[in-house]
């Protein structure tokens, strides 16, 4: 079994004073093992070029994925995209990182900054050869890929950050290898690689962009289990079976609320050790410790802390330098399930807490199950395998 998978994270940045960006990324999963992905950047600015790069995008991760070849791709982009009237010229321009079966690395470029690839977090210079389609000239790659090799796509806005203002010239891009050399951290994820290199390209334009900037991350990395418990099952009956299922899973394991936390030792028989009562962040209940556990947390609040981590992360994640170096209960899940874990099971008890109840939800659904349903879709939403199981 191939125990590869491909972890993709991205960020952009509008230029200043547009609503709209101009570059636009799509990723497509083929299947389990295969993933496309497209960073486009429509020419300009604004609302045309944000037409020009979805247009891009869609067109081509559709077409690869259904296996067409790059040549029909590049002709349904042309033939496809609308004219600019003063111009004359429908212009996009394109990255394509297509991993087949997490063994190889299909590269396409036309005319964006060349894909930056690290093996072992050094540069590693990779084969590109010049082809003609269609009057464009587009560079194709073909890489057999390892594990934690890591490829970042960027529009131009990224080489042009602090031009006139921070650089003469701009950051160019072996200043832009040079840095992703000098950060390289085996553990980062694809999303944090992109997050530090988007906030170092915004502090060279002084918080101003003066073009569209995008970076996009694909780095190939072995899957991760994490199993996540929170709640005692409806039917006391049932806490063994679930005690029994959480715990023969492969990977590291989470228990979240004080009941759940008791069943869990007493299945164990381990004790309980809340000892450790110091509240790190004021808002978070301190953690406990189980001999055979990871992680011991309370439930609700800590939860509710991850989700919201979770919801930026998906956007700006502006919240990145709060929970990822942080020790209290709600840092410390988030970075195993957004920074550690490929594969997530949840393992969710039934039983209501009458003091999470909210009366303006239905009447039997808790607080507890909407913050999980949402924390798994936006764990999904992140690329995550995903399982939910109730008790």
């Amino acid at each position: 079994m191939n125990r590869l998978c491909t972890d993709v994270g991205y960020l952009t940045l509008n230029k200043f004073g547009e609503l709209l960006c101009g570059d636009h990324i799509e990723v497509i999963e083929k299947d389990e093992n295969s993933t496309v992905v497209v960073l486009a950047d429509g020419m300009g600015s604004g609302v045309k070029a944000s037409i020009l790069s979805i247009l891009t995008s869609k067109i081509i991760s559709t077409m690869i994925a259904n296996s067409m070849s790059i040549d029909e791709c590049v002709a349904a982009v042309v033939s496809t995209l609308p004219v600019c009237k003063v111009r004359q010229i429908a212009y996009s321009t394109f990255t394509i990182i297509n991993i087949i079966n997490n063994t190889e690395a299909e590269i396409i470029q036309y005319d964006n900054p060349h894909v930056i690839m690290l093996r072992g977090g050094k540069f590693m210079e990779y084969p590109k050869i010049l082809e003609n389609i269609n009057g464009k000239s587009i560079y194709k790659s073909k890489i057999k890929i390892c594990e934690d090799d890591i490829f970042v796509a960027m529009s131009d806005g990224a080489v042009h950050a602090g031009v006139g203002k921070t650089l003469n010239f701009g950051w160019q891009w072996k200043d832009i290898v040079n840095f992703l050399e000098s950060i390289y951290d085996k553990g980062f994820t694809a999303k944090t690689i992109s997050t530090m290199l988007i906030n170092e390209c915004n502090s060279l334009y002084g918080g101003e962009p003066g073009d569209d900037t995008s970076v996009c991350t694909v780095k190939i990395r072995k899957r991760e289990s994490m199993n996540l418990l929170i709640g005692p099952s409806r039917n006391p009956e049932d806490d063994t079976k679930m005690m029994s299922l959480f715990f023969s899973k492969e990977g590291k394991h989470i228990v979240c609320g004080g009941t759940t936390a008791m069943i869990a030792a007493k299945y164990l028989g381990k004790p309980l050790d809340t000892s450790s009562s110091v509240y790190i962040d004021p808002e978070i209940p301190p953690t406990a410790k189980i001999e055979g556990v990871d992680l011991v947390t309370e439930g609700v609040v800590t939860i509710s802390r991850v989700l919201e981590y979770a919801k930026d992360y998906l956007k700006n994640n502006d919240s990145y330098s709060e929970w990822i170096s942080k020790k209290d209960g709600a840092s410390l899940i988030a970075r195993m399930l957004f920074e550690e874990a490929t594969d997530i099971n949840f393992f969710v008890g039934r039983a209501i807490n009458p003091a999470h109840q909210n009366t303006n939800l239905p009447i039997g659904f808790s607080i507890k199950m909407r913050l999980v349903e949402e924390l798994a879709d936006c764990l999904q939403k992140m690329g995550k395998r995903i399982k939910v199981s109730y008790f």
